[in-house]
């Protein structure tokens, strides 16, 4: 087992986690299994991570890694129906709400969403939803934290309005 300098602590992230989660479910039990997995995942691959690597941004990309392919399984365990001749309106409403016709419709008002956001603002946004810091941002953009963050703060308005029919 390697051991990790003292800057591989976790736990010091279970808040920005925590809220990070919510952000993705919806739910704060659901955040909570989701911290979970996060926190497991990252006790069990810490060989993996290298000292000078962003921890958060580490965390972060797990964490969304692991909503994903819960996400995935969940949508392929809905979507099995019983192939049997006598089909439940159950299993026939189960299959109507979640096909691939609605995920389709809204990944394309995300993008339509997304491209709507002016590149001043898309940019930003898209880094930090990508995992880095405001101050790696405002280096790389070559403008003040400040700005990154209300340039940030203004996509998210934007695409909450934007997307308000899926809250």
């Amino acid at each position: 087992m390697m051991n990790h300098p003292e800057n591989f602590k976790i736990y010091d992230h279970k808040a920005s986690l925590t809220s990070f989660a919510i952000n993705f479910t919806r739910n704060e039990e659901d955040a909570n299994d989701l911290v979970q997995d996060t926190m497991y995942r990252a006790m069990t691959y810490r060989n993996h991570y290298r000292e000078g690597t962003n921890l958060q941004g580490w965390l972060y990309t797990i964490m969304r890694n692991v909503f994903i392919n819960n996400y995935r399984k969940a949508t392929r365990r809905s979507s099995l129906i019983d192939t049997c001749d006598d089909l439940n309106s159950l299993q026939l409403s189960g299959s109507a709400s979640f096909n691939k016709a609605e995920d389709k419709f809204l990944h394309d008002d995300l993008n339509k969403a997304l491209r709507n956001l002016p590149a001043t603002f898309y940019v930003p946004f898209i880094k930090y939803f990508e995992g880095f810091k405001y101050h790696e941002i405002a280096e790389e953009l070559g403008i003040p934290i400040g700005t990154v963050k209300t340039r940030i703060h203004y996509a998210r308005q934007v695409l909450k309005k934007d997307l308000k029919m899926y809250n």
